[in-house]
């Protein structure tokens, strides 16, 4: 061992006490838990290979933190450990074979606060926080005001004394509320659900946590003196006839293969969930072999917490601007110092609107907490207060549109969206619309992504862009392309690349270096020409008409069978429509009482785009009569596929799940629409179950 190794040793111990005070103390995440989890893995190493380093001060040799001065202290009965993690399948197998076989209990792992429970004769004497293991903070007063625990047991074998371990979250909707609320009263908003968990907990006025809906999960127990109960999984059942809150969610196990399938199910469902969870707990069930296996230091050797891969980090919010969608919202989005989380690098995070923005409480320059759920787009959950400078500023709605300066219009009729009115003349909002036409929801032109659609309506002096509106999107030809120069954009953001010169760089888009035409400009003429016999409904869809989506757009087309029949249709006749309403009917009748808009139409009809609905949709089919919910990605088909197959076996594609919802088909990531399926008992399929009944249409 080196010098530098013992400095480095120093530095990590001092660093992650630094930061378990920050948490324990003053509910306070100066960084992610990744990097906390790096922090203390660096260290365990170094103490493996040299375990001279140990001290009697080393984060790895003690649980938790020390109680703060503010609450009194309080002696748990039995010590209340921590556990060791794992990361990949390979630690879990050599934790499993450690272990020594199952069965294993596998329970959700939840991003909340630890406390312990005291029971007397079954009433609540005294409640804790998990402190450093042995001492935490007596919390009583406050524990008592958290519906959903218990203040009397319910049964009436309890026996004289009883410590309940469990953790104290805050569910996700509850979280967002919180937040704004504090916010409206000038307080600082808290960071992740977890610091808004120990902070609403460990309040000095009883009274705020009495103002929070907190809620607890109990996971195991402390002191206990019951030779009656043989594994942990029976414990559970005996908690939840005591009255006490136990997960529906835990199941007991007998191989490893069983284990890791139950992380990998929750790993896809994490997302659906109401509160956060940051991976999954395996337990050896039986008490007598986790007897046997005993405890370190600091944590049981019969239980293992099994991490996913992190999806939260901390990075600097470098500026909030705002981008203009193709129906004239204006959407602030965060510009963030770029940083690698959930297996790609985020340097845009949206914000939706200034609302979200006021409910979040951030400041241009906050250190933020930013969670990207796989393929979801990055949110950022709140600001790490505790790092302010004051350097900080305020974000405020521009007045007038970024792009085309026009006065920016308020929210209206209960509208939390700002809008640019200049429709017909944006440049924002017309490359937008010309962009969603090529997309999977409406024409799916491969050729026609947002890079081609800035190419085709960005104008380089001195030539106006051949599409000056969606009219002149079916007259396009070669001659018309091939001279286009466009400035070359980032396909995400828009923003233009620059030259070596430190100059926009301009490109003659269509053009190959010879001087022919480039495979894209060949590839979009004959992709514009096969999308004019696209369902009609996916043309109705492409007139960016608000509030007319898919499942809206086929409803109308069912029941009038052309375009010129919607538009013509009264207002009342149009309301009447299932799925359609009459806030639908407002925007269509206001969408086509302007006459650009009619030019489109008459444009595209002249052009030949099928405007007529050719065979009738629905009626008889293996899902005739069937309210069909798809949600998630799918692996084989887009969703616009899966609802079409849907209807063409005379299901309704509906939008939402109710109790009349015949099944919800769900791939991956799939969201609230899963939950909610599961809340009410809706049948949940896969994608190779929808196709297997597909086959019998």
């Amino acid at each position: 061992m080196n010098s530098k190794e013992q400095a480095r040793a120093n530095e990590l111990v001092d660093l992650i006490n630094k930061h378990r005070a920050a948490y324990y103390q003053s509910n306070t995440s100066l960084i992610s838990d990744a990097e906390y989890d790096s922090l203390m893995r660096e260290l365990e190493k170094l103490e493996a290979k040299y375990p001279q380093l140990i001290t009697g001060d080393s984060p790895t040799q003690s649980v938790g933190g020390e109680a703060s001065q503010t609450f009194q202290p309080s002696v748990h009965l039995e010590k209340m450990m921590s556990l060791d993690n794992v990361f990949s399948m390979e630690e879990l197998d050599t934790w499993l074979d450690k272990a020594g076989g199952g069965p294993f209990l596998c329970e959700l792992k939840i991003d909340g606060l630890a406390i312990n429970l005291r029971y007397e004769k079954g009433k609540l004497v005294s409640a804790a926080t998990r402190g450093d293991g042995t001492v935490g903070e007596d919390v009583t007063r406050n524990v008592m005001t958290v519906k959903g625990i218990p203040h009397q047991l319910s049964s009436k074998a309890i026996p004289d004394v009883v410590e309940i371990r469990g953790e104290v979250f805050y569910a996700l909707e509850d979280f967002a509320k919180l937040n704004k609320s504090l916010i409206d009263q000038g307080k600082a908003p808290f960071a992740n659900p977890r610091n808004s968990a120990s902070g609403s907990l460990r309040q000095k006025d009883s009274s705020v946590t009495a103002s929070r809906p907190l809620q607890m999960i109990v996971h195991g127990v402390g002191a206990l003196k019951d030779d009656s109960v043989k594994a942990q999984s029976d414990l559970y059942q005996q908690l939840k006839t005591w009255g006490l809150p136990t997960s529906s969610r835990y199941k007991v196990y007998k191989t490893a293969k069983e284990v890791k399938q139950y992380i990998e199910d929750f790993e896809a469902k994490r997302h659906t969930l109401e509160h956060e969870i940051d991976g999954v707990v395996v337990k050896v069930d039986e008490f007598s072999k986790q007897q046997s296996l005993g405890f370190t230091s600091r944590a049981p050797r019969w239980a293992i917490a099994y991490k996913y891969p992190p999806e939260q980090v901390n990075t600097k919010l470098l500026d909030i601007k705002v981008s203009i969608g193709r129906t004239g919202r204006a959407t602030p989005y965060a510009v963030l110092d770029p940083i690698r989380v959930a297996g790609s690098e985020v340097e845009f995070a949206t914000l939706h609107n200034q609302e979200v923005v006021a409910a979040k409480g951030i400041l241009i320059g906050d250190t933020v907490v930013l969670r990207k759920a796989g393929d979801v787009i990055p949110e950022i959950l709140g600001p790490v207060v505790a790092l302010r400078d004051g350097s900080e500023k305020k974000f405020a709605m521009p007045k007038k549109c970024p792009e085309c300066q026009s006065l920016l219009a308020p929210a209206q009729d209960g509208d939390v969206d700002i809008r640019c009115p200049n429709a017909q003349s944006c440049p924002a909002q017309l490359r937008e619309r010309i962009a969603y036409i090529g997309s999977r929801s409406a024409l799916d032109i491969e050729a026609l992504g947002f890079v081609t659609a800035v190419a085709l309506t960005q104008p380089v002096e001195p030539k106006d862009p051949p599409v000056k509106s969606e009219a002149d999107l079916f007259t396009l030809t070669l001659e018309k392309l091939l001279p286009i120069k466009s400035r070359v954009v980032d396909a995400d953001t828009g923003a233009a690349k620059l030259d070596a010169k430190g100059e926009e760089k301009v490109v003659e888009y269509f053009r190959k270096a010879d001087g022919s035409a480039a495979a894209v400009a060949t590839k979009l003429l004959e992709e514009l020409e096969k999308a004019k016999s696209q369902p009609s409904w996916r043309v109705l869809v492409s007139l960016s008409i608000r509030h007319v989506g898919p499942v809206a757009a086929r409803s109308l087309m069912n029941t009038f069978g052309s375009i010129e029949k919607i538009f013509d249709a009264s207002e009342e006749q149009l309301a009447g429509v299932d799925g359609v309403g009459q806030v639908v009917a407002n925007t269509i009748k206001e969408w086509i009482a302007v006459d650009w808009h009619k030019e489109i139409v008459a444009a595209w009809k002249k052009a030949g785009v099928n405007f007529t609905q050719e065979t009738s949709v629905g009626g008889s089919g293996v899902f005739s009569g069937m309210s069909i919910v798809v949600t998630g990605t799918l692996e084989s088909l887009t969703r616009d596929q899966a609802e079409e197959a849907i209807i063409s076996a005379g299901g309704k594609a509906a939008s939402s799940v109710s109790k009349n919802t015949a099944f919800v088909l769900a791939g991956a990531s799939a969201g609230s629409k899963l939950a909610k399926a599961e809340a009410l008992g809706v049948e949940v399929i896969s994608e190779a179950e929808f196709l297997k009944r597909l086959e019998a249409n």
